[in-house]
């Protein structure tokens, strides 16, 4: 008997089932790597969120009661100063100063917060009575940032849009050492929406 081999149509046939199956798997491949790629990219998002309330804790809670002189040498800025707007958002003086190298410096730092071009940036000075020659040391914390909204409690339990309040403003020292008990941050974020955070501030 003569063998019967494959004709062109069962081939054909043949070949298309291979095609389609590894198209298939191209895009079941594909999707995976997409999904991973997403879920990476939202892990990043969210150490990044975590990070940047990680070191705003940080900084609100070791608010130290030092003024410093204004960079003019003419006059003295208060412990914290929070604008209602303008920049930078806040400034203020904090303890705890890591020091691991034992340089000559102290344990106190000057901090700054700008909201500028959607970002969240945060300044340091390597001095806390720093010139205007004094170059401040800058670091970006959050992109994709709308809007920030900080907000300050004083002594009463009121909520305050800047420090010092004006209601404060008949004593000039104490105004200069003044330090609400607790701080609102909120975070207008392009792709969570508004992430809001009260710090509680040392006494």
């Amino acid at each position: 008997m003569r063998a019967r081999g494959f004709t062109l149509i069962e081939l054909a046939v043949a070949v298309f089932i291979t095609a389609l199956m590894a198209a298939i798997g191209y895009g079941a491949v594909n999707q995976a790597l997409k999904n991973r790629d997403g879920l990476e990219a939202r892990q990043q998002r969210l150490l990044e969120v975590q990070r940047t309330m990680r070191i705003l804790a940080q900084d609100f809670g070791q608010l130290a009661p030092r003024v410093v002189r204004d960079p003019t040498g003419d006059t003295w800025e208060p412990v914290l100063r929070g604008a209602e707007s303008g920049e930078p958002l806040v400034t203020l003086t904090r303890a705890g100063w890591a020091n691991p190298a034992g340089i000559q410096r102290p344990a106190l730092q000057r901090v700054a917060y700008f909201f500028q071009d959607n970002k969240l940036r945060r300044e340091h000075w390597p001095v806390l009575d720093a010139l205007l020659s004094t170059k401040p040391v800058e670091r970006e914390l959050l992109t994709g940032v709308r809007a920030v909204t900080i907000r300050y409690m004083d002594v009463g339990r009121q909520w305050r849009r800047q420090w010092p309040p004006q209601s404060a403003a008949n004593d000039p020292t104490a105004v200069m050492r003044l330090r609400p008990i607790a701080v609102e941050v909120t975070l207008d974020l392009e792709d969570w929406g508004k992430v809001t955070r009260i710090f509680e501030v040392p006494t």
